[in-house]
């Protein structure tokens, strides 16, 4: 990597975000419910102004399609960041629209799930196609955005599946260079060590970004590697998806809308458990819940990439994923609730 852009990047991180802090730009100010659990208000929710301005250093000229789609894609989050586009259902009208105008400009359908009767649809018709890929990123968008509720839960995420990606050598097979994969790696990792200590927030600009960039690496990835098992793609993103899904179905049964926020999701409930159970203070209950959570997931993703060729061991990783999960989740639940029950007494 070029030693100026090396040590340019964390200094202009450093001064921009200063910028923004002292002209009150992109600041957290709305303290709602379900942002409490940060801690601190009128942090620069910034991490997606960072990254799509350095990801044209790899992006726009290579790809400049794709780069102009993410810059789409991040202006969807950015006024939902500044409460120009607050309301829920309509951001996902305009994620929708142009998640499918990608698919199907792009060309980027996801072509096998190995599941015989699903494969002859997407096979047979075009535009199912289009809508189950446009669908999956959809659903990887906003789940990516619900995880995003603990320092450097989501960056960690993300890098763990770019380190991934980038040992097994997937990601020369989509043209994606060893410099931009390190400049990828060395950006995240510049990010979570801000995130860490509280100088940003990623947003809604910055979750809806990773989202859809890795949503569509890893689709790029799958149709380029087609004996690699598509539940290896599904296990790599397993968390954000089956957030995403478990609210939405959570939220059906408390008749509530499925893309209302609430403070009920797994990384909030583990907080309130260990901030309640073990009295830590917020910063350091804040970082070590999201630890706890990638740790658990990096551990996951590295015995599933032993044998990425392999559907049954893959589906069968998924499922104890899901079954850990729910169980759980229902126990932070049970917990959380046990404690507000008594504090009413």
């Amino acid at each position: 990597m070029n030693y100026v852009i090396f040590f340019s990047i964390p200094v202009l991180i450093y001064f921009l975000n200063s910028y923004f802090v002292k002209n009150k730009s992109f600041l957290n100010f709305s303290g709602e419910k379900h942002q409490k659990i940060l801690g601190k208000k009128n942090i620069p929710l910034t991490g997606g102004v960072f990254l799509i301005i350095f990801l044209s250093a790899i992006l726009f000229e290579k790809n400049m399609i794709l780069y102009l789609f993410l810059v789409f894609i991040f202006l969807i989050g950015l006024f939902s960041d500044i409460k120009v586009l607050a309301i829920p259902s309509r951001r996902l009208v305009l994620q929708s629209m142009l998640i499918t105008s990608f698919v199907y400009l792009f060309d980027t359908n996801i072509m096998s799930t190995r599941i015989i009767i699903l494969d002859q649809l997407l096979i047979n018709y075009y535009y199912f196609s289009i809508f189950f890929t446009s669908l999956c990123l959809v659903i990887l968008v906003n789940g990516t955005n619900f995880i995003d509720g603990l320092n450097s839960l989501v960056l960690t995420y993300y890098l763990i599946i770019l380190a991934l990606l980038y040992k097994l050598n997937l990601l020369t097979g989509i043209n994606f260079t060893d410099f931009q994969s390190i400049y990828l790696i060395y950006l995240l990792f510049l990010l979570i060590i801000f995130n860490f200590f509280n100088k940003l927030y990623l947003g809604d600009s910055g979750a809806y970004l990773l989202g859809f960039l890795f949503g569509y690496l890893l689709i790029e990835i799958h149709n380029k590697h087609q004996d690699i098992s598509p539940y290896f793609i599904a296990l790599l993103l397993w968390y954000p998806c089956f957030e995403n899904l478990f609210s939405i179905i959570r939220k059906f049964n408390l008749g509530r809308s499925p893309v209302s926020p609430d403070s009920k999701h797994f990384h909030q409930l583990l907080f309130y458990f260990l901030k309640n159970k073990y009295k830590l203070n917020n910063f350091f209950c804040n970082n070590f819940s999201s630890i706890i959570i990638n740790f658990y997931n990096f551990v996951i993703l590295l015995f599933g990439s032993l044998d990425l060729y392999n559907t049954q061991f893959l589906i069968t990783l998924i499922m104890i994923n899901i079954l850990i999960y729910t169980f759980a989740y229902l126990k932070l639940f049970r917990f959380k609730y046990k404690i507000l029950r008594s504090n009413k007494k």
